[in-house]
């Protein structure tokens, strides 16, 4: 009993440290995607990663908020239903205020256009993100049959 214990905890401290640096590199690659394709020189870096990284940290604790929330719906009743998807509406909310704080703190440093092009490089990064992790699962498919 102990040693599949002591098993169990060492595979979800790696996977925790393994989870920890992906999310590590996955950051390290948006910061300099997002850095070369808005052409930003050192001087407007040093003042806008500050300000994109407190944004990401509430962003992310409040879909942290949001996971805890979302229950399995087979298990809850309307009511309670109704109210998870109030408060899911609420997270929403706040998630829009957040965004709307950024555009308005990054105008200090960065023109219109390039806070429109910001938020449309966000989502080339997610896009592109979303197919290099398919094909990484496609290719570990393919090389398990092998």
């Amino acid at each position: 009993m102990k040693k599949s214990l002591l098993v169990f905890l060492m595979f979800i401290c790696f996977w925790h440290s393994n989870a920890q640096e992906e999310r590590e590199r996955i950051k390290a690659l948006k910061t300099a995607f997002i850095t070369q394709e808005l052409n930003m020189s050192n001087k407007v870096a040093q003042k806008f990663w500050p300000i994109y990284e407190e944004y990401e940290n509430k962003r992310r604790q409040l879909h942290e908020e949001e996971d805890t929330k979302l229950l399995d719906t087979e298990c809850i009743n309307d009511e309670q239903a109704e109210k998870i998807l109030d408060e899911y509406l609420d997270i929403e909310r706040q998630e829009y205020v957040i965004k709307k704080q950024l555009f308005k703190d990054l105008k200090e440093i960065l023109s219109t256009k390039e806070i429109i092009k910001l938020h449309r490089l966000e989502d080339e990064f997610h896009r592109k993100l979303i197919r290099e992790y398919r094909e990484r699962k496609k290719r570990e498919q393919e090389n398990s049959k092998k």
